[in-house]
């Protein structure tokens, strides 16, 4: 799609005194920018909001340039970008290097009786196959993707990754992810880390001097482990400007299995939501499963009772998408 940056920002008056007197034509109302998705390498497939950047997913294997004989890694969200420009995420900190911008995996994976881990890329990893839609409208974007588990030549899970984007507000931007996975050929058990629960989507942030993790009984201090939870909200000075910060919320589904589902929060930068959770969870062959989401950006640090305003819009707006209204 090309990007429209058409608004209307003046009227020009002809005529007379009389006419000047008299009440003004309504000017039309801004045009949203146009989305467009555009590869970025051959690796990468970018979107924009007119000139600013929204995404990248990465399709294709990305290694660390630094330890350059590790394993890579594929089929994961980075940068996503604050409405500001400002990258959210990060992608082989330091600290965690198998941690990969927005991403979903688990660190126990048992198959026929033999356990692999895609948390940290041992034994299994995941691989793209197809685009299933790259759409651009003038309110949404919409990325539909296609990719397979793999252990070593055998594809052992069958994955669908859908991304809703939505226009960016003055007050956030919104994106809806659904992801939906079906074992091949035989069942596959999932379950998530003893103790702490992470295993299913995370968002990893990138460095920032200052932290602040909101949940809807307030603001937290201490890292949330095993923790049931409807949402959570992470900020911190994300861009150049250190005085100025913002952040990413993730809200469950109110449909979600098991919901809330048990989270594990870390000061250090991931919002991590864990499904199936510590205990474990097979899933037969050729059965299909799914697990929805939305991704809430925005500007400053929103306090809890501000989180939970938009949270509820989101329920009140799946109830009616999923009514048919």
């Amino acid at each position: 799609m090309n990007s429209s940056n058409g608004l209307v920002f003046a009227i020009w008056l002809m005529g007379s005194v009389a006419s000047l007197a008299a009440p003004l034509p309504a000017t039309s109302p801004p045009r949203p920018a146009s989305f467009r998705f555009a590869a970025v390498t051959d690796n990468s497939l970018g979107l924009w909001e007119g000139t600013r950047p929204v995404l990248v997913y990465n399709h294709g294997v990305i290694r660390n340039t630094n330890t350059p004989g590790k394993v890579g890694r594929s089929t994961y969200f980075h940068p996503i970008y604050g409405l500001d420009g400002e990258v959210l995420t990060d992608d082989f900190p330091k600290d965690h290097e198998y941690h990969r911008g927005l991403f979903w995996a688990w660190p126990h994976i048992t198959i026929d009786g033999k356990e692999y881990d895609l948390w940290s890329l041992r034994g299994i990893r995941s691989e793209f196959r197809r685009w299933l839609t790259q759409e651009t409208v003038a309110d949404r974007a919409v990325l539909g993707v296609e990719n397979t588990w793999r252990v070593g030549d055998r594809e052992v899970m069958l994955e669908k990754v859908w991304l809703k984007v939505h226009p960016a507000s003055a007050e956030g931007r919104a994106m809806d992810l659904e992801l939906t996975w079906s074992p091949i050929e035989q069942a596959i058990t999932l379950a998530g880390a003893p103790g702490k629960s992470y295993g299913g989507l995370t968002l990893r942030f990138g460095p920032r001097s200052k932290t602040i993790i909101t949940t809807p009984t307030g603001r937290t201090n201490d890292d949330l482990l095993m923790t049931k939870l409807p949402w959570a909200d992470f900020c911190g000075d994300l861009g150049k400007n250190k005085n100025a910060l913002s952040g990413a919320a993730i809200f469950v589904h109110p449909d979600h299995v098991d919901y809330p589902p048990a989270w594990m929060t870390r000061h250090y930068g991931v919002l991590a939501v864990g499904w199936p959770g510590v205990t474990a969870r097979t899933f037969p062959a050729d059965k299909l499963f799914s697990c929805r989401y939305r991704l809430w950006i925005h500007r400053n640090t929103p306090s809890s009772e501000e989180v939970q305003k938009v949270y509820d819009s989101y329920c009140a707006e799946t109830r009616l998408q999923d009514n048919g209204n």
